[in-house]
This record gives structure tokens, C-alpha cells and sequence, in this order.
């Protein structure tokens, strides 16, 4: 017989010697039934490897001494345990069945968990506060483990990597029912985070390295701050791949050092792509990005969306600020020609300026922009030309846990720009609206979605006021069952024009029909008008399908107008929920 024929042949009484030892069962019962002992049991016991009868009664003992042990590490130390091998019916494989009755429980008396040592002064540092921890508790082995594995996590999160447990005492009197448990662990001093090196082929200076750093050497060490680190480093946009090491071992004086190997991405990248919507039908969408121009970290790029209604173009200049994830300043310009929607009217937008970008200690993002905008227009018969100077500010917050697919959460949105007549503007502006949407999960299938849009513009000189801050409602972001920009004030040619305020809402509901498909109902109500008066709010109803991509939710809505023609309208979308 050849060598691979010898191996092949061994191979095969392997699978059949571990088929034939797998043919034993086991039976745990529990009199009276303790679902808890039943799976330690089988847990502790495994699988029997016996291919028969008689190979079951030789591991008999065995496997009653290991039911014990899982019957005492829950606390049952009284616990009697017999056995017995029958074969219940011919053909089948012969069963061991383990007969247990848990007796009275062992419960702790005294329980003593100290923590001694700088770790005293810690917030953070916890004791275990399990209700299994507790005089009168039922033993648990289990949960005692969990105390230590709990004290030695937090003392290793947080630099006391000389702690030591002075005491760790489980003291069991089976006879008298009782157990003690005693738990002293002195934490020893806490290390500190030593000063961060870096290493690789990065091109950029130590200084806007080190101000992504976010701690400074001599900080009490803290895991979550290396964490940190790589995170900040990471998502930078500079780095291929990051690698933090800090290793306790290495530490002089209690001072852990901190190195950094970093290997940068290539300096350029561009997109292409294309998407579909109802409102503005195909479109498609090209972006150029120089990631690093300098050892600075400066950045920039250039950004175009083309749609049969919308074309536009942008540029962007970004400098790094401290810290440079999270600050920038930013120099953006670009040209937008839109066509409103089924009319004449039409827009042609210049936009130039600054703007600091800003992440808040409690986690908004915050913009605060000086923009610059010049748009000739054409609204029905009427034409202008609308130059204004829009110092502005925006806040954002999104609390979300998943960026594309999120089944909880909700965002806020603000924002304000205002123009002073003569001030390089013809006219006096003021800006502003709000986004609400939220989001929530129950019972896993059934998600409810809530949005809310509020706007409004205030100005002594409403002619002078280009599309670009007049309002429109309709479509698939907006009042589905309603064209895209289809509800707005109209001319007295019937044109419509834009309003000075608008409001929109919505509230879905969505059922999961499979892990990637969903079916939602919906009911959307708004519309813009230029009176503050109680307008006349217009109301959309239907149903969808929803399909979870790759890339984000693809919507498909086929919704009915409760008032005007009533005609039904189908919507197309894709896009996060939030």
C-alpha cells in the first residue's frame, strides 16, 4: 500500500472510531428541577465517549464525581448523586442516566472584598457589588472567580500592574451549611504614561504628530487612552495601518513608554459613482482628494454632483487644528445651477469662505462659517441678482449604534446665518433651521422612525430673497406622496415660488421580515408657506420596502396625496436612516 493510501486508511478509522465513541448518551435528571444544575452538570460531565454498554458502566464513577463537582460549585454540597446504564430501546445507543437530589445549599456568612492601596482614591476603581457577593447568597463558585477576574481587569485597565491579592480566602463548612469568602487586594502604586514615540514612514512633523496624542506624558495610565490614541491616529486619514505599543515590562521608574509604528496611505485618492433618486432622478458624483500636502497635514480636494435639475462643483482647503481630529479650518467655494422643479424658475449660486470646524466636549459638532454668496435667479417672471455676507452657526449630534444599518438613535440638527443690508449685502437676513429625527428598536423586528424639519427666513425685503433660502416641501426627504419641490406658495402666474417658512414630519413604522428586508408604513405631513398664521398642512400616507445594501438602506415608496389630484407616486432613496 502506498504512503498517501496508509494515511487515507487512517484517516478513516479515525472518523470511525470517534463516530463509535460519540454513541453514548447522557440523562441528567434533577429531582426537584434545577435548570441551572441540570446544564452544569452536563457542562462539567461533556460528552461521553463510549461506544457501548459496557464501556458506559466503566466511566459510572467518573462521571458522578464530576456531577458533584458541578453540583458544589453552585453551592450544593449535599447533594446525593447515583447512577445507572440502561439501554431504553434496541438499536439505540445505551444511556447514562445521573440521578441527582441538590439537598440544602451552602450560603455565605461572612464576605469580606477589600481593596487597599492608591487604587482607594479611584472613582473608577470598583468593588464588585454582585448580589451573589451578599451574606445569606447562595455559594457560587462562579461568582467568586468573577469578583477576582473583576479586581485583576480593573487593576490592569488602570496601570496597577503590581497589585496583588494580600488575601483570597473561600472557606466552606459543608455540615453547617455555611460558607466565608474573604477577598484583600492591594493595588501597589499606579503606573504612569511615559512619552510617545513615533516610528515608520510618515512624513509629517512631530508637532501636529504629538497633537494627536490625547494625554501628556506623566498621565496615570488608563487602556482606554491607548485606545484613544490609535483611534486618533487611525481615523486621521493619514495612516494605512497604526500600531500602539505599551508594554508594562518596559517601564522605568513607573513610567510606561509609548511607541508608535505608522505606515501612511497614498497622498491621493478619487471616487466615482452614481445613484438614483425620484426627486432628482439619475445623478452622478466625482471626488478628487489630496490627503496630505504637506508635513503640516493639510488637505484638500474636489467634489461634483451632476443631476438633470442640479449640477454643482466644489473646492475645499482644510488645515489641522489642535486636536486635529475633531478641529479644522476649513476654505471652501463652489457653483450650484439648479432648476426648480417643473418650472422656470432657476438659481445660480457662487459660494466663498471660511469655516472652523469644532467637536464639543460633550460631543456636538459645531461650525462656525463666514460665507460669502452671489446668486442671479429667476422666480416665475421675475429675475434678480442677490449678493450676501452669512456669518453663520451650525450644531450637530448624532447618537447612533451603527453608522449605516443603526436600530437606535437620533440626530439633532441646528443652524443660523444671518446678513446685514450693507454690510457687502443687499438685504437684511435672517436664517435658520432645525432637524430632529429619532429612531428606536423593539422586540428586535419593529422599529419606529420620527423626523421633524423646521425652517424659516425673516427679512425686510422678501423680493430680494434668492431660492437658495426660500423654501419648498415635497418628495422623498420631504412629504412623500407630493412631487419633489411641488408644495410652496405660487405667483400670480401660478409659479411657484418658495415660502418663507416650512415644516415637515414623518413617523414609520418598519417590520423585519428577514435580517436584510423589511416592510414600513408611513404617514408624512408639511408644506412651505409664507404666513405664520396655522397653515394648511399637506399629508402623505403609504407603504415600502426596505432592502439593508452594502452600502446603506434602499427605500422603495409608493405613497398617496390625501388632498389635491390624490394621484399615487412612487419614491426611490438609499441612505442611512439617521
Amino acid at each position: 500500500m502506498s504512503f498517501q493510501g496508509k494515511i487515507a486508511t487512517v484517516l478513516m478509522l479515525l472518523v470511525v472510531a470517534s463516530t463509535a465513541l460519540a454513541q453514548g448518551q447522557l440523562d441528567v435528571r434533577i429531582e426537584p428541577r434545577n435548570a441551572a444544575l441540570k446544564s452544569n452538570v452536563e457542562g462539567y460531565v461533556g460528552n461521553l465517549a463510549a461506544p457501548d454498554e459496557a464501556a458506559l458502566q466503566r466511566l459510572r464513577r467518573s462521571a458522578e464525581v464530576q456531577a458533584r463537582q458541578a453540583a458544589e460549585a453552585l453551592g450544593y454540597y449535599q447533594a446525593r448523586i447515583d447512577s445507572e446504564v440502561k439501554t431504553v430501546e434496541a438499536g439505540k445507543p445505551a444511556r447514562l442516566i445521573l440521578h441527582v437530589e441538590p439537598g440544602e445549599p451552602v450560603r455565605l456568612r461572612e464576605v469580606t472584598v477589600r481593596i487597599e492601596g492608591p487604587a482607594t482614591r479611584l472613582k473608577g476603581f470598583s468593588l464588585p457589588h454582585s448580589a451573589q457577593l451578599k451574606p445569606g447568597a447562595q455559594l457560587n463558585h462562579g461568582s467568586y472567580e468573577d469578583a477576582k477576574r473583576l479586581i485583576q481587569n480593573q487593576a490592569s485597565r488602570y496601570g496597577f500592574f503590581r497589585g496583588q491579592f494580600t488575601r483570597q480566602r473561600l472557606s466552606v463548612d459543608p455540615p453547617a451549611g455555611v460558607a466565608d469568602i474573604e477577598l484583600v487586594y492591594d493595588s501597589g502604586p499606579r503606573y504612569r504614561l511615559g512619552a510617545v514615540k513615533f516610528a515608520g514612514d510618515a512624513p509629517f512633523d512631530e508637532e501636529l504628530l504629538q497633537r494627536m496624542v490625547p494625554f501628556q506624558p506623566g498621565t496615570p495610565y488608563d487602556s482606554e487612552l491607548i485606545a484613544d490614541l490609535y483611534q486618533s491616529l487611525q481615523g486621521s486619514g493619514y495612516f494605512d495601518s497604526v500600531r500602539v505599543d505599551a508594554v508594562p515590562a518596559q517601564a522605568s521608574a513607573e513610567a510606561i513608554p509609548v511607541d508608535v509604528q505608522l505606515t501612511t496611505r497614498k497622498p491621493r485618492t478619487f471616487g466615482l459613482g452614481g445613484g438614483f433618486s425620484t426627486d432628482v432622478g439619475p445623478r452622478g458624483r466625482f471626488n478628487w482628494t489630496r490627503h496630505w500636502a504637506n508635513p503640516q497635514g493639510h488637505s484638500y480636494g474636489f467634489e461634483s454632483e451632476l443631476s438633470a435639475p442640479r449640477q454643482n462643483v466644489g473646492l475645499w482647503y482644510d488645515i489641522p487644528l489642535d486636536p486635529p481630529l475633531t478641529d479644522k479650518l476649513r476654505f471652501a467655494g463652489g457653483y450650484q445651477y439648479e432648476e426648480i422643479a417643473d418650472t422656470d424658475s432657476l438659481s445660480k449660486l457662487l459660494k466663498l469662505g471660511p469655516e472652523w470646524h469644532h467637536r464639543t466636549d460633550g460631543g456636538w459638532q459645531q461650525v462656525l462659517s463666514l460665507k460669502w454668496q452671489r446668486e442671479e435667479f429667476r422666480l416665475g417672471d421675475d429675475s434678480g441678482l442677490s449678493n450676501l455676507l452669512l456669518p453663520g452657526v451650525s450644531y450637530a449630534y448624532l447618537q447612533s449604534d451603527n453608522r449605516l444599518d443603526p436600530h437606535n438613535g437620533y440626530r439633532l440638527q441646528f443652524d443660523v446665518a444671518v446678513a446685514k443690508k450693507g454690510l457687502l449685502s443687499d438685504a437684511d437676513v435672517v436664517h435658520g433651521n432645525v432637524m430632529l429625527k429619532g429612531l428606536t428598536t423593539l422586540w428586535q423586528r419593529h422599529r419606529l422612525l420620527g423626523r421633524l424639519q423646521l425652517g424659516g427666513t425673516e427679512t425686510t425685503d422678501y423680493d430680494s430673497i434668492p431660492p437658495s433660502l426660500r423654501y419648498y416641501a415635497g418628495g422623498d426627504q420631504s412629504v412623500r406622496g407630493y412631487d419633489y419641490q411641488s408644495l410652496s406658495p405660487q405667483d400670480n402666474e401660478g409659479d411657484r415660488v418658495g415660502g418663507r417658512y416650512m415644516v415637515a414630519g414623518s413617523v414609520e413604522y418598519q417590520y423585519a421580515i428577514a435580517e436584510k428586508w423589511r416592510v414600513a408604513t408611513f404617514v408624512d405631513q408639511g408644506n412651505a408657506f409664507d404666513s405664520l398664521e396655522i397653515p394648511t398642512l399637506k399629508t402623505g400616507v403609504g407603504m415600502g420596502l426596505r432592502w439593508v445594501s452594502p452600502v446603506g438602506p434602499l427605500r422603495l415608496d409608493l405613497a398617496r396625496a390625501l388632498d389635491g389630484d390624490g394621484g399615487l407616486r412612487l419614491h426611490f432613496s438609499m441612505g442611512p436612516e439617521l
